[in-house]
């Protein structure tokens, strides 16, 4: 299953490496079910809703029957690419997030 994860992640980067630059990314959002498949993954449901709303320029969107992906970004929420979280656990989604150029929110600078 971690080869799998590690397989899906590489094979990401490879074909995002070439679609984009990390530059042209503006934002992101992750679009996801709020129950049925999302209950069936429990590390993707807790990237979901614990640490996704966290970081700077994500938002979250749920949509019936969606199944979890990021998708990138650019002007004009022009979507430059999605990628299927399924496959992956808690720390691998926060690892493909922050691969992408996004980071956690600084605290202070929400007060």
């Amino acid at each position: 299953m971690k080869m799998k994860a590690i397989l899906v992640l590489f094979s990401c980067f490879l074909l995002s490496v070439s679609a984009y630059e990390l530059s042209d990314v503006v934002s992101a959002r992750i679009e996801s079910c709020r129950g049925c498949s999302l209950n069936r993954l429990p590390e993707v449901k807790r990237f979901i809703l614990d640490d996704a709303p966290f970081y700077d320029r994500v938002e979250v969107k749920f949509i019936t029957g969606a199944p979890p992906e990021l998708i990138l970004l650019g002007e004009n929420d022009q979507e430059l690419e999605r990628l299927p979280l399924s496959q992956l656990g808690r720390q691998e989604c926060n690892d493909l997030i922050k691969s992408k150029g996004f980071f956690k929110k600084d605290k202070k600078s929400e007060f």
